[in-house]
């Protein structure tokens, strides 16, 4: 089994690129110019902390929302070698295992290929999990293809020497307070505890605990939470339903908002 690598206080990292879909965009956690945040930018501030120069610290996002796995292999993989930084974050299949039909087993086959190209050129790479569906409605069925998926990439970062970012294992994002109004993407707070778990996966001194349990919340009628519902499905599900099935992505048009490594 190999040894997966952290930035210590003698092992620095000076850039960081992250390539994936939604998740690492950023979607749910909107930012200034209608650009979208996200843990991996706010991964890049703390990583950027431990330089006795912050400013010299470089970063890129390759993601694109709504990309599948071949997707970000064939656009993003490329760049992340080109750029060749010191640690890359590699979130992505959750677009290719919810769809009907898809193989966890056949994703895994293509996720760990594009590892064993990323590895001998980058730094580190840092894996991720999915999460743990079974408080998403329209995803819960799912939940054992997801879990399926988690065991291959766990495997694989233990066969490259990968540190893995569990988000199945984060109990706190299961509270709907983690996630946006569409419940398929992080909310700001959701986001802020993915980065602060992916730094102490690194290694890094984090400012707060992502387990930290939410305060109590009033409890909801029954009535509410099915009115909640409704208006979820008008707002969000039926017009992803829909694109799903006209071959639309919600990333048609939209770039990577990062393309290179520059400072914060």
């Amino acid at each position: 089994m190999a040894d997966h690598s952290t930035f210590s206080e003698r092992d620095v990292c000076g850039s960081y690129a992250a390539i994936g879909d939604s998740f690492t965009e950023g979607v749910g956690d909107p930012g200034p110019g209608g650009a979208f945040v996200g843990w991996a930018d706010r991964l890049a501030v703390l990583l950027a902390d431990r330089l006795p120069e912050p400013e010299s610290f470089r970063y890129a996002n390759l993601a694109v929302r709504g990309r599948l796995l071949d997707q970000v292999v064939a656009e993003q993989i490329p760049r992340a070698r080109e750029l060749a930084p010191d640690l890359v974050t590699f979130c992505a299949g959750g677009n290719d295992i919810i769809r009907p039909g898809s193989d966890p087993d056949d994703v895994a086959e293509r996720f760990e290929r594009a590892v064993a190209a990323l590895a001998p050129v980058v730094g580190t790479v840092l894996v991720t999990t999915g999460f743990d569906t079974r408080g998403v409605p329209v995803l819960r069925h799912l939940r054992g293809k997801i879990a399926t998926y988690n065991g291959h990439v766990r495997a694989i970062a233990d066969r490259y020497g990968c540190p893995v970012l569990d988000l199945w294992s984060l109990r706190t994002v299961q509270d709907r307070r983690a996630w946006d109004l569409d419940r398929l993407h992080l909310s700001p707070e959701g986001h802020t505890r993915v980065a602060l778990r992916a730094g102490q996966v690194l290694g890094l001194p984090v400012p707060a605990d992502p387990d930290q349990p939410w305060p109590p919340l009033p409890p909801r009628r029954t009535l509410e939470g099915r009115r909640d519902d409704i208006n979820w499905a008008r707002e969000y599900l039926v017009p992803w339903i829909g694109r799903r099935l006209r071959g639309q992505s919600s990333g048609d048009h939209v770039s990577a908002k990062r393309p290179d490594l520059l400072p914060l």
